[in-house]
């Protein structure tokens, strides 16, 4: 299977890219306006970054205290060799995984894991994280205060 060739990226599509990060919802209207083009040149744009993948999907952003997640943490996992594949989708299934970030250094895998409250994030930990076969270790960062920056 032959690699894709990567988009270039010129101003304008970081333009649009920044807009769209700050409020998804705004029309291509507005967009157009904010990045001084047409509308019509912001909708070619926009569907060029979404077929090529550069955006991949739109999204609500919550405040997860408002929504009843008041117990946060980042969980780094030490991995048995050659398992993150089979690990991956595994992650992904649980509600309370917010994030899942393969990375390099003392530990292999980074997760942000948000639950209604400490009982329940101690719940994840022990019983669906520890539990799994190639888990050797885990360490738990507790958040006591996060700001989305975007």
């Amino acid at each position: 299977m032959a690699a894709e060739a990567e988009l270039k990226l010129d101003d304008v599509d970081h333009a649009i890219l920044a807009e769209l990060t700050r409020d998804g919802r705004q029309s291509v209207t507005t967009v157009a306006q904010k990045v001084h083009v047409s509308r019509a040149h912001a909708y070619s744009r926009i569907a060029k970054l979404q077929d090529s993948g550069v955006i991949t999907r739109y999204t609500a952003v919550i405040d997860p205290v408002k929504a009843g997640l008041k117990a946060s943490a980042y969980v780094t996992l030490k991995l048995r060799q050659h398992s993150w594949r089979e690990l991956r989708d595994h992650l992904a299934s649980i509600p309370e995984v917010h994030h899942v970030g393969l990375v390099g250094g003392n530990f292999d895998v980074i997760l942000l894991v948000r639950a209604k409250d400490n009982l329940d994030l101690r719940r994840v930990v022990f019983e669906q994280l520890q539990s799994l076969p190639t888990v050797l270790d885990t360490q738990t960062l507790l958040i006591f205060e996060d700001t989305d920056t975007r």
